[in-house]
């Protein structure tokens, strides 16, 4: 992991967009994707940083960690289900094939948490037992197990809006075929399950994550996007979970709940404009995410060097993606 001088740094060359000549760009929040025109897409993953959706600034290295982990994750899981990508030829960068995405996220959620109000846990604590078409005990505490991994489906956000809750039947509703939902439940609770017995063997704890299919170009159910990374996952301290769950503290995070809570230390909510990251929460975050990376793959994580983006278009031009 990366010394906090080492981090501080990188803050002034830290990768906020990358211009790809000649190739058209979708910007998402955190990662730049370029369309090729024999059906294959450029996924460059950049070091921009959202919360609340909304940009709060840059990350050193965070693209490097998350698209390198991303790929860890889809190596270890391609026995359940096909992923989009054909090479990684740069840290920050992915050559996927092209698909279709469908309309939905899914997520699957294994404890009973969150701060934001459509979280699992604010509703609970609003009063509500029946949620996502699911009824809870009373009594249950903040951050407790499930008894079982609860999978829905929930629209695609934008902006600063959240994702809105799908009921089965608003899920057929967008276009996809009853026995295609099934399946996509069924694979995301593999993932799930997957993803945490990969975690306890590390010491973590898999709380919750998102996930994102798309169909190739031969109507094929393919993963797309990120896979377990602190952006698209939850990840909490094994050895310290119980002692923080009897004290009603929340567990010790290495995800992007870190960053919410510190902003919510802080005096801001989500409806608020956020003033980008202090100097020591980047440090911070770039330390949490480089540790994931490390207890989950073993390795320790060696940044490539800036400047990113001449070594990402070296890259490319080797991958023969530019002339």
């Amino acid at each position: 992991m990366l010394r906090p001088a080492q981090i501080r740094r990188a803050i002034p060359g830290a990768l906020e967009a990358l211009d790809l000549p000649g190739l058209a760009l979708e910007r998402g929040q955190v990662r730049d994707n370029y369309e090729l025109a024999d059906g294959r897409r450029v996924v460059v993953a950049t070091d921009r940083c959202t919360v609340f959706n909304q940009p709060i600034g840059q990350v050193p290295y965070k693209g490097q960690v998350l698209n390198q982990l991303t790929n860890w994750w889809f190596e270890h899981t391609a026995d359940l289900v096909p992923n989009h990508v054909i090479d990684i030829p740069d840290p920050n960068v992915t050559i996927a094939l092209k698909a279709n995405p469908l309309p939905i996220a899914v997520i699957v959620r294994g404890f009973i948490s969150g701060i934001t109000p459509t979280s699992l846990w604010a509703q609970y604590a609003a009063g509500k037992r029946t949620i996502y078409g699911i009824t809870f005990p009373d009594e249950l505490r903040k951050n407790q197990e499930l008894p079982h991994p609860i999978v829905t489906a929930t629209e695609k956000s934008f902006g600063r809006t959240h994702e809105s809750p799908l009921t089965d039947a608003e899920v057929i509703a967008t276009g996809i075929a009853p026995a295609l939902w099934e399946r996509i439940r069924a694979v995301a609770l593999k993932l799930f399950l997957r993803g945490r017995q990969l975690c306890i063997l590390s010491d973590l704890i898999l709380v919750d994550s998102k996930y994102e299919f798309g169909l190739d170009l031969n109507g094929d159910l393919v993963l797309i996007d990120e896979l377990h990374t602190p952006d698209s996952s939850r990840f909490w301290r094994a050895d310290t979970y119980a002692e923080r769950l009897e004290e009603g503290a929340e567990p010790d995070s290495f995800d992007r709940e870190l960053i919410r809570l510190w902003y919510q230390g802080q005096g801001y909510s989500e409806s608020d404009t956020l003033p980008p990251l202090f100097e020591d929460m980047i440090v911070t975050v770039s330390q949490r995410y480089q540790r994931v990376y490390e207890v989950l793959t073993g390795t320790r994580f060696q940044p490539a060097s800036y400047p990113a983006h001449k070594r990402i278009l070296v890259a490319l031009r080797y991958a023969q993606v530019l002339d």
